[in-house]
């Protein structure tokens, strides 16, 4: 953590099928806002998930779904075109979601 600050830290595992590495990432550059850009710019070539931690306040949390949806969102509004190993990350937690949907009987 950068001079102990309380700070969100977002890290995100690349590739999938025993080729996951947690990608490098500066200490000032692991902030949501970061993350989401290198989504965009192509940086992670098949992402898997997304993990958060505060080490200041003890938690982590597994965030990839809520990554995907706001990344499907925001190239929904935007137009943006995404790389297409981020276009099958937000797929497969779109799917994931639907999924955990419960139906009424």
């Amino acid at each position: 953590m950068p001079n102990g600050d309380d700070q969100n830290v977002y890290l995100v595992v690349d590739g999938r099928q025993g080729g996951c590495v947690w990608r490098e990432a500066e200490v000032g550059k692991t902030d949501l806002d970061t993350v989401i850009a290198d989504f965009f710019s192509g940086r992670y070539s098949d992402p898997d998930r997304v993990v958060a931690f505060n080490l200041a306040e003890c938690w982590t949390k597994d965030v990839s779904a809520d990554i995907a949806r706001y990344i499907r969102q925001r190239a929904a509004a935007t137009c943006e075109d995404l790389p297409p190993g981020v276009k099958d990350f937000i797929d497969r937690y779109a799917e994931r979601e639907r999924r955990s949907i419960v139906r009424p009987a």
